[in-house]
């Protein structure tokens, strides 16, 4: 892989790419693209940037100061196997060419903020991300929404609905169970092909890939692994995962979603984030405390569990995301940190005595989520907690799930909705705009994005099941 700007022109020449694709991500969280022939592209695009209208990226630049530059970023290019002329990718920060300063609203230069702000807090040097995102392969999704009707269609020759269905010419059943969907072997697991192409199709692009399997769920639900990195690098690596896994579904005739609740009845799809901060090469999550944390942990744990309410309106950031938050579907709705139970929001892994494995997973996020945003969002939060030593409170080592009303309602729980957590986010947000991560204008530009674009559109339209409860009334 190429670290500089001469590697990446080398490679250009040496290998006789003609197509450079220029990727970066919206405000949302959605790769964007532009395609460049390669004589467009010259050393001096690394540090300046290439011009384009901002204008019309979601959340961004009005008209009249729309110029903006995307900076392509070395250390990504990777060849992109779905294009049919040889084509380098290469993922892009955005930067005001008035002022060569990185774009306050770009995602990734947020996430780079975000590791500059540690690093200056003389905490540690480097933080690690893992995330592990689930999602649905459907054969058929349909979806309409106007004046006078609206509906949705998810359809998977694994849906446990399907067991009856005549029209597959010959049902060979094999369909998993509701909740039963977590390691079958084939027939009942499909696309264990797919998946190992998908995930091979990763390692050609740079991620380093460890595992894939079937998940939880009925219907498609499925999860591939890769080896944690640094924080910028672990949300690039999200993002070309997200990429090969909807394109190489695509050539098998399927779809792909990261919607954290597609299916009703049935297990979401969650992204839960396994974190660590390291300073000078050592780990600082390894100690003598409960789970052989550190204080440093300890305290870090108090930030997530804190700035929760706040944090779930980036980690969690649709209408959508708290259809999955709900009691009973394994989902971590309850603010409480434990050693490898998967029933608290905050799990300790069960690592052994290697103080470099030693680590947290929050597992709330979603893989809706911005992955920039929220990883940088994160670390906000546990800095916050390390510098003004936010107490955790007690681990809580029990099955949640199997409290009683009375005990349950002593452990604080995540929000109900998006509109909830806009508020607390609304509320609560100096956490994130301490060492400049986050700028206010950021985040006022995000609520209210959220509420114009999602909450209000949600809240006015008739729902489908609205007629089955409210129609004869």
């Amino acid at each position: 892989m190429a670290e500089t700007a001469q590697e990446v022109l080398a490679m250009i020449k040496d290998q006789g790419i003609k197509m450079i694709d220029l990727k970066f991500i919206d405000m949302p969280g959605i790769w964007q693209h532009l395609t460049l022939y390669y004589d467009q592209i010259d050393e001096s695009s690394f540090d300046s940037g290439v011009p384009f209208d901002g204008s019309s990226i979601r959340g961004w630049k009005a008209i009249n100061e729309s110029d903006m530059a995307m900076v392509p970023d070395p250390k990504t290019a990777w060849i992109d196997p779905f294009m049919k002329e040889p084509t380098l990718s290469l993922v892009c920060t955005i930067k005001e060419p008035r002022t060569g300063e990185l774009y306050s609203r770009c995602p990734r230069a947020i996430a780079q903020k975000a590791v500059d702000y540690l690093r200056s807090t003389g905490i540690g040097d480097t933080v690690y991300f893992g995330p592990e995102a689930e999602f649905f392969i459907f054969d058929d999704v349909r979806f309409d929404q106007n004046e006078h009707e609206g509906y949705y269609h998810v359809d998977s020759v694994e849906g446990r609905w399907n067991s009856g269905r005549v029209e597959e010419g010959g049902n060979l059943a094999y369909k998993p169970r509701y909740k039963e969907g977590y390691f079958p072997v084939s027939p009942t697991d499909t696309s264990q092909d797919m998946r190992t192409e998908m995930l091979l199709t990763m390692a050609a692009c740079g991620v380093p890939i460890e595992k894939h399997h079937h998940e939880v769920a009925s219907g498609g639900q499925c999860e591939l692994g890769f080896r944690f990195a640094e924080l910028v690098q672990a949300a690039d690596y999200l993002m070309t995962y997200k990429y090969c896994i909807k394109n190489v579904a695509r050539k098998y005739g399927k779809t792909v979603t990261f919607m954290p609740k597609p299916v009703f009845g049935d297990n979401g799809s969650g992204m839960h984030c396994h974190q660590s901060i390291w300073k000078e090469g050592g780990p600082l999550f390894y100690g003598d405390g409960y789970a052989n944390l550190s204080q440093t942990a300890l305290h870090y744990i108090g930030g997530i569990l804190k700035h929760a309410p706040a944090l779930l309106a980036i980690t969690n950031p649709t209408t959508n995301s708290y259809k999955r938050l709900v009691p009973g579907f394994e989902a971590p709705v309850n603010l409480a940190y434990s050693q490898g139970n998967r029933s608290a929001s905050v799990r300790i892994p069960l690592s052994g005595t290697n103080p470099k494995a030693k680590r947290l997973e929050f597992r709330c996020p979603d893989a809706s989520c911005n992955p920039y945003l929220a990883f940088a969002a994160m670390l906000c939060a546990g800095i916050d907690g390390i510098k003004n030593q936010i107490d955790p409170g007690s681990s809580l080592d029990v099955d949640i799930y199997d409290l009683s009303p009375e005990e349950l309602a002593k452990v604080p729980s995540t929000p109900g909705s998006l509109m909830d957590a806009l508020k607390n986010l609304e509320a609560d947000h100096d956490f994130l705009t301490a060492g400049g991560v986050f700028t206010e204008d950021f985040i006022n530009t995000w609520i209210s994005y959220k509420l114009d674009n999602e909450v209000i559109p949600m809240n006015i339209r008739p729902h489908p099941y609205e007629f089955a409860l409210y129609y004869d009334v």
